[in-house]
């Protein structure tokens, strides 16, 4: 059997995740991010998804998913109520899972060409 090495078409792959950090690529992250198949922003603000308000979502709408996935860390955690009705009213659609689940589901969406947007919750990290 011949195996041959596969390059997604997109920008960034997701290869691990845990409450802890994220790795894109050959990048490990410990701080809050967003990542779309073609764009990293760092420096997210939000730290605790209970915590989470509307305006916490800004960065994650302006690159006009389809879908967004919430990494809430090691464990599933849901953000109010108000924050998924923000994502609702505007047609998209919002999955809240562990980091490890949101960076698998990213790879397989964004593998699809979907307009997947993932918005990882880590604790901040000091420095």
């Amino acid at each position: 059997m011949q195996l041959n090495l596969e390059h997604p078409d997109h920008e960034f792959l997701l290869r691990g995740a845990d409450g802890e950090s994220v790795r894109v690529n050959e990048r490990t992250l410990t701080n809050s991010f967003v990542l779309s198949p073609d764009r990293l922003v760092e420096g997210w603000p939000v730290v605790e998804v209970k915590a989470m308000t509307p305006d916490d979502l800004d960065a994650v709408l302006a690159m006009e998913p389809e879908v967004i996935l919430l990494g809430s860390g090691a464990t599933q955690a849901f953000p109010p109520a108000a924050v998924l009705a923000h994502c609702l009213r505007r047609g998209v659609g919002i999955e809240t899972m562990t980091n490890a689940a949101a960076a698998r589901t990213f790879n397989v969406l964004a593998s699809e060409g979907r307009r997947v947007v993932a918005a990882f919750v880590l604790p901040r990290q000091p420095g």
